[in-house]
């Protein structure tokens, strides 16, 4: 199994996407807590609104997602102020883990590739793509953010700025 140095790489090539920080974390350093699930499940207006939500028929569980994180080394956390391009820079860097054999990389980021989701009308016009979000996996982000003493904290409403968006490159 390699080494989180070995990830390094990683977290450099999502800085040099533009990505705020980026940092190289063990998968034990992953908060999980079923309460992220209970406030994505009743707390966010996205609920049941896209491919990606844990509400989506077929979508992985929290409770199923635990013991396939922990089949992960690490990863590398992405922050970003921008939601779209947190999305792109750690989909690029888990197909950058992939092509260096890393084949089970995989990146958790809220999706923000289409302007407004096909769900449930349509199959996902991305699917290749697109990636649940932390929370929605029991993943609390809060917890796993303040770990590694970077930027986040609750926002009064969704225009407060600066917008904080992070995600997870889960590395095997």
């Amino acid at each position: 199994m390699p080494g989180l140095a070995d990830f390094e790489k990683y977290a450099e090539m999502a800085r040099g996407l533009g990505a705020e920080h980026a940092v190289v974390l063990a998968a034990a350093d992953v908060a999980l807590d079923g309460r992220a699930y209970l406030k994505c499940r009743y707390g966010c207006g996205g609920w049941d609104r896209n491919w990606t939500c844990p509400s989506a028929p077929g979508a992985l569980k929290p409770w199923e997602f635990e013991p396939l994180l922990r089949r992960y080394a690490g990863g590398v956390l992405v922050h970003s102020n921008d939601k779209k391009q947190c999305h792109e820079i750690s989909f690029e860097v888990e197909r950058a883990a992939y092509l260096d054999g890393h084949y089970f990389a995989f990146s958790m980021s809220d999706c923000a590739l289409c302007e407004e989701c096909t769900y449930p009308h349509a199959p996902c016009r991305d699917a290749r793509r697109a990636r649940p979000a932390m929370q929605g996996m029991g993943i609390d982000v809060f917890a796993t953010v303040k770990k590694r003493n970077l930027p986040l904290e609750p926002l009064a409403s969704e225009d407060a700025k600066p917008q904080n968006w992070y995600s997870l490159v889960l590395i095997a």
